[in-house]
């Protein structure tokens, strides 16, 4: 499985399908992966915008951040 973390500047919101060829990202062997690297992008003042997976998983920033709102620090 693969997952795939877009990032882009602060201010950025949603990206749109047509936006995504355009954005940054990096990609993952696991969801976990993917949400460590997101927390990662939102501490270093950039933002992380959208995990797509193949499965069909699909978390948009505001997803994202709450997820790290919930989760324990590492």
């Amino acid at each position: 499985m693969t997952y795939r973390t877009y990032s882009g500047p602060q201010g950025w919101e949603e990206i749109s399908p047509l936006e995504r060829s355009g954005v940054l990202y990096k990609e993952f062997d696991t969801l976990d992966d993917a949400l460590a690297w997101a927390r990662h992008v939102n501490e270093s003042g950039r933002v992380a915008l959208l995990i797509e997976g193949d499965d069909g998983t699909r978390l948009g920033k505001r997803a994202i951040t709450l997820h790290h709102a919930e989760a324990p620090p590492r």
